[in-house]
C-alpha cells in the first residue's frame, strides 16, 4: 500500500493564478467550468459534454482529433484499470456528431498491444465506426523528440507524432489509484503519450515531470470516467473497485483531477486535490486550478 508520505504534496497548495484561455471560464465567475454527471455512461458523458457548450465548443468541422482513455493494460473494464469502452464510444461519436474529420483512439500499452487490444474492449466497441481508429504505437518510430521550454525536469521528451499533429487532444482516463502517485487521472495519463516514461521515474522527480508535460501535450477537454474507480492496487489491479457512476468533465485538466480526487477514498482515506503532488504542481506552474471554491462546479 502507498505510504502517506509518497502521496501527500508537501504543505498546502500555494494559490496562483491560473493561466487558460477564456473558452474554459464560465463568463459570469470567471471559474473554471467542472460538470459531473450521473448516471448511465453514455447519457452521463452526454450530460457533462453539454453542459460545457457541447462537443462544438472543442471540436471544430474537419478536426483531427487524438483521444486518449487508459488502454495500456489487458484487464477486462470491470477491473477499472482501463477506460470504460462505452465512455469511448460516446466521446467518439460527439467528435464526429462534431464535424471531426478523424477520430485517432490511442494509448502506448504497458503490456503486449494485440493482448490489451482484445481485453479492455475499447478496440471491439469502435470496430464499426469508419471515421475512427484505434492505435497502440509501441515502436520509437511512432514518437517526435520535442524539447520542453520552462521544465526543470522534463527538458526534453518523445511525444507522438498523431498527438503533435491533432488539432485537439482529448483526455479520457479512468479514475484509478497509483502507487507512485496517489492516483491516475488525466495529468497523470499523459504518460501514455509518450515513448520513455522509465526516465520519469529513474532519472527525475516524477511529480514534478508528469505535471511539466503540459508544456508539450496541452488537452483542450478532460472526460474522467469515473463510473467505476480502483481505490486500491493500481494502476494495474486488480483491487477494490468503486462504483461512482460518476463522469466529471473539464476544459481545465487540473481542476478536473481535483475535482475527481475528492469522489472517493483512496486506500481508505479522504484526500484533497492539493494533496496530490504532481496536481499541486501543475497548479503552481498556472496549467489549471485546484481549489473546488475557485471553480464553477455544476451537478447535472
Amino acid at each position: 500500500m502507498i505510504s502517506r508520505r509518497r502521496f501527500l504534496g508537501a504543505g498546502a497548495a500555494a494559490v496562483s493564478s491560473t493561466v487558460v484561455a477564456p473558452s474554459l471560464l464560465s463568463a459570469q465567475t470567471a471559474k473554471p467550468v467542472v460538470a459531473v454527471a450521473k448516471g448511465a455512461a453514455a447519457d452521463a458523458v452526454r450530460k457533462a459534454v453539454d453542459a460545457l457548450g457541447g462537443m462544438g465548443a472543442f471540436v471544430q468541422k474537419g478536426a483531427r482529433v487524438v483521444i486518449k482513455p487508459n488502454m495500456g493494460f489487458p484487464n477486462p473494464p470491470e477491473w477499472a484499470t482501463t477506460t470504460n469502452p462505452e465512455v469511448v464510444k460516446i466521446v467518439v461519436d460527439l467528435c464526429i456528431e462534431a464535424g471531426a474529420r478523424r477520430v485517432i483512439v490511442m494509448d502506448h500499452p504497458l503490456r503486449d498491444a494485440e493482448i490489451c487490444k482484445a481485453r479492455t474492449g475499447i478496440a471491439d466497441m469502435l470496430k464499426d465506426v469508419k471515421q475512427a481508429i484505434v492505435a497502440f504505437p509501441d515502436d520509437p518510430k511512432f514518437y517526435d523528440e520535442v524539447s520542453v521550454p520552462g521544465a526543470q525536469e522534463l527538458k526534453k521528451t518523445a511525444v507522438a507524432k498523431e498527438v503533435l499533429k491533432a488539432d485537439v487532444l482529448i483526455c479520457v482516463p479512468v479514475a484509478k489509484s497509483h502507487s507512485a502517485t496517489g492516483v491516475s487521472l488525466s495529468i497523470k495519463g499523459l504518460m501514455g503519450l509518450v515513448w520513455n516514461r522509465q526516465v520519469f521515474h529513474e532519472q527525475m522527480e516524477l511529480n514534478r515531470a508528469i505535471a511539466e508535460q503540459l508544456y508539450v501535450i496541452k488537452p483542450k477537454l478532460t472526460i474522467i470516467d469515473a463510473m467505476n474507480a480502483l481505490i486500491t492496487n493500481g494502476p494495474s489491479g486488480p483491487g477494490k473497485v468503486e462504483k461512482l457512476g460518476t463522469i466529471v468533465a473539464s476544459a481545465d485538466p487540473v481542476a478536473a483531477d481535483s475535482y475527481t480526487v475528492g469522489l472517493a477514498r483512496w486506500y481508505n482515506r479522504e484526500f484533497k486535490g492539493s494533496q496530490v503532488k504532481h496536481l499541486k504542481i501543475a497548479n503552481e506552474l498556472g496549467f489549471g486550478e485546484i481549489d473546488i471554491e475557485k471553480m464553477d462546479v455544476r451537478i447535472i
